[in-house]
């Protein structure tokens, strides 16, 4: 299975355009996107599929979801600790074989390790966390593996570039994981390939 991530920095970012691309060249089994606007939820119309938003809450953006396929059941998020400005959720995809937490986790290095912590939880034996962790450093996440290629995946003007979009996997094999193209956001997508 393909799953594909990418924050799409809000209203400033990725465009409607530059996600259906996406999806259309990469064909994915399931694309996750952090800081999702309503903008964003005009994709089924163009590309087809199956789609879910979940915004933060007192945001106007979130995660969001897109599946070629019919979801098992609705994306829904799940709370996690606050950080020192923004309420965090993550976005839970059960799919047939494993579960998948989008996640937009908060810039604090120990309030985001909690989230991790936290989520990991309440996730079953077959998993996977993917998304912007805004991380720098191991996750210290007993259990879960960190997965995919090792490059920057965040460039900001002059600040150094970072591998902030991260996978962790427990109980799958990541076969393959690449970084992808950039386009209208400070990120660039990631990509990872994960079987049972």
């Amino acid at each position: 299975m393909k799953i594909v991530s990418w924050n799409l920095l809000h209203s400033v970012g990725a465009t409607l355009d530059e996600v259906a691309h996406l999806a259309e060249r990469e064909r994915p089994d399931l694309l996750l996107m952090q800081e999702a606007t309503a903008a964003i939820d005009h994709l089924p119309g163009r590309i087809g599929g199956h789609y879910a938003r979940n915004p933060l809450p007192g945001r106007l953006h979130g995660l969001a979801a897109w599946s070629p396929q019919p979801f098992r059941e609705a994306p829904h998020p799940i709370a996690l600790q606050p950080g020192m400005f923004v309420k965090r959720i993550s976005q839970i995809v059960a799919l047939t074989d494993f579960t998948v937490a989008n996640v937009h986790l908060s810039h604090g290095q120990l309030m985001n390790r909690r989230q991790l912590r936290l989520l990991a939880r309440h996730l079953p034996q077959r998993a996977v966390i993917i998304g912007d962790c805004n991380m720098v450093g191991p996750p210290l996440l007993p259990g879960f593996k960190d997965v995919g290629e090792r490059n920057a995946t965040h460039d900001m003007g002059e600040v150094v570039p970072l591998r902030l979009d991260r996978c962790f996997i427990r109980g799958l094999i990541c076969g393959r994981a690449e970084i992808l193209l950039r386009a209208g956001s400070d990120h660039r997508p990631i990509a990872v390939w994960v079987e049972a």
